[in-house]
């Protein structure tokens, strides 16, 4: 159980415990990161092989850089305000972030893999789009969380906020209004569309409106909401009297396009974004929207990315909340 030199290593601990070498260091270090159990069991271990910290080894230890990876998408207003909370978050457990971006001709994998070789720490990923078995190849060599994603992944933490509830308050927010031909434009491929989307259609039902489900393909662009509008009000079918669209990016699109060819936003037409982006709150927008807290969910996905340690993977769902402003009102007002 000993080392060749006769001298007990971090490693005759961790294997003596059963655990890993990680999971020994943070316990003997006294650093929260392991079940109260794993931590007595590792400093057991110790007591019973006399082990003695390497003193040169910890003063390297200490040298090494405190680092998450973060991947996102350059392309998502919502994943700007994560960063910037990831930022915070992280700079209050004392680490720092290496940022990998992805972008139309910068897949994921390739974000994933600078990362992996800048040996960063664990890794977070802003609505990962890899699928779940390369996220599971992904965790088996460093600990991964995900915000913004409801798909699970063997050993993969998740946080995100509840959509089907945010998705739930909007609908039920605008037939509180006395709206009935309320359409929905989804998200397309985008991470969270299906769930938005079946949210949608469920809660339409509960209401009594299933003859007025409508769902409109989109993609999670500025760009489709000016598609959309474009196609609504060119079409032969009556505007919908409110329209919920999957993020604000295609609801400001839809807003700006509708004003700009003289429709009404609310009086008209109500709107209804999602993600309760900086934009939403502009002065000029004054967008009603579906916060996901993303202080909350940047404060859990660094909790977790730093104090795992050994314990089961989590899916950690938040609160979602509706932020009434000034896009939504009674039909005909």
């Amino acid at each position: 159980m000993t080392s060749r030199a006769g001298r007990t290593t971090i490693v005759d601990v961790a294997r003596a415990a059963g655990t890993s070498v990680s999971s020994a260091s943070v316990a003997l270090r006294g650093e929260p990161g392991v079940s109260a159990q794993t931590r007595e069991r590792i400093l057991a271990a110790a007591r019973r092989l006399g082990y003695r910290p390497d003193r040169q080894a910890s003063l390297l230890r200490r040298r090494e850089p405190r680092v998450l990876g973060v991947t996102f998408s350059v392309e998502q207003t919502f994943h700007g305000d994560l960063v910037e909370n990831l930022y915070r978050a992280a700079d209050a457990s004392g680490y720092d972030l290496v940022l990998s971006a992805k972008t139309a001709g910068r897949p994921e994998s390739r974000a994933v893999d600078n990362l992996l070789r800048d040996r960063c720490g664990p890794l977070i990923l802003i609505a990962p789009e890899l699928p779940r078995d390369a996220l599971a190849q992904l965790a088996a060599r460093t600990p991964v969380v995900t915000i913004g994603s409801d798909a699970p992944a063997e050993g993969v933490d998740s946080v995100h906020s509840d959509d089907r509830q945010g998705v739930t308050d909007a609908v039920a927010h605008l037939v509180g209004l006395g709206h009935r031909r309320i359409a929905y434009v989804d998200g397309g491929t985008a991470v969270m569309s299906a769930t938005r989307s079946d949210a949608y259609v469920r809660t339409m039902r509960e209401h009594g409106l299933d003859g007025h489900v409508r769902v409109i393909s989109g993609a999670p662009t500025e760009e489709s909401g000016i598609e959309v509008a474009s196609v609504l009000l060119d079409g032969d079918e009556p505007l919908p009297t409110a329209i919920l669209a999957h993020n604000d990016l295609i609801a400001v699109g839809l807003l700006l396009t509708l004003r700009s060819r003289g429709v009404r936003v609310p009086a008209d037409v109500s709107v209804v974004g999602y993600d309760d982006t900086r934009t939403a709150a502009l002065a000029a927008v004054r967008l009603t929207s579906v916060s996901q807290d993303a202080a909350e969910l940047a404060r859990r996905a660094v909790e977790r990315a730093t104090t795992r340690g050994d314990d089961p993977a989590q899916q950690i769902v938040t609160p979602a909340r509706l932020v009434v402003r000034d896009t939504t009102a009674p039909p005909g007002r």
